[in-house]
């Protein structure tokens, strides 16, 4: 009887060791879709947790008749850092047992300080992505508990396709996710120092052209040259300023030969008839 017990008790033992190690495996590979219990069970409790779960959280709400001031927007900080997975996921049959080591605990603030800093050390964001091979730009940044740093969309996208969880650079199960945004600050920088550049290269280059254009060079050519635009520049100001408008020049010459027209009536109404000898004797009288 006792040797039967033993033996049933080890049958229940490995039967249990292996159910948690199952569970642990399908977990682990994040395959959900696939379970032991039969479906329309699971469906049952699914929906009475539902229900229990909305009975909790129904609470009563009193009209006072009071208007509530209207609440804005709150306007988050875009490059506010934070984590994606804050709580531990929980503790499966195999690691309750001690099959398996429990997942890390949550980091704490300074621990994800002392890993950025590493990351910032190794050059990471500075580098391109090990997934795609592309800048990180100003793309959404994820950084791992273990240092490495990927884009976001990439990351997702090489944990559904190897359908694990584990860093694709070290290899490091169960990690942790943080988002930060040095990829896109250094981004920023390199792109305001390109403009600073951009602009200081013109401001020499109008101020190079400037002093060429008052300068003389000390090559012979190059000072002939400059002379000549020079002579062409002054000769050009000249023609500018004479007032080359023929119509008004025109109407000057026009307006200049109706004034002597008129002149010319007046003394021929005055001096119209013809002078006589004593005319001409009182004139002669007049100017000796």
């Amino acid at each position: 009887m006792l040797k039967n017990k033993d033996r049933s008790s080890k049958q229940g033992n490995s039967a249990v060791i292996a159910v948690a190690l199952q569970d642990h495996i399908l977990q682990d590979l994040q395959l959900g879709t696939l379970s032991v219990a039969d479906p329309a069970k699971t469906k049952v409790q699914k929906r009475e947790n539902r229900s229990s779960s909305l009975k909790r959280n129904a609470r009563a709400v009193v009209d006072t008749g009071r208007r509530k001031a209207p609440q804005g927007p709150k306007v988050e900080d875009p490059e506010k850092e934070y984590v994606l997975d804050p709580k531990p996921p929980p503790l499966t049959l195999a690691q309750k047992l001690g099959l398996f080591a429990p997942p890390p605990p949550p980091l704490s603030s300074e621990e994800w300080e002392t890993v950025k800093q590493r990351s910032v050390l190794q050059g990471d964001s500075t580098q391109p992505c090990p997934i795609c091979k592309e800048e990180f730009e100003l793309r959404p940044q994820v950084l791992l508990s273990c240092s490495h740093v990927f884009h976001r969309a990439c990351l997702q996208a090489f944990e559904k396709f190897t359908s694990k969880k584990t860093c694709p650079l070290c290899r490091r199960s169960q990690y942790q996710t943080r988002v930060i945004h040095t990829g896109a600050q250094l981004f920023k920088a390199k792109c305001a120092a390109r403009i600073q550049a951009c602009w200081r290269g013109h401001v020499v280059r109008k101020w190079y052209q400037d002093l060429r254009r008052t300068v003389p060079p000390k090559d012979a050519k190059l000072r002939r040259k400059f002379f000549e635009e020079k002579f062409t520049e002054i000769s050009h100001r000249l023609l500018m300023s004479y007032h080359t408008d023929t119509e008004e020049l025109l109407a000057e010459i026009d307006r200049c030969l109706a004034v002597n027209r008129s002149v010319l009536q007046q003394l021929e109404e005055r001096c119209g008839r013809e002078l006589t000898d004593e005319d001409w004797g009182r004139i002669q009288m007049q100017a000796l």
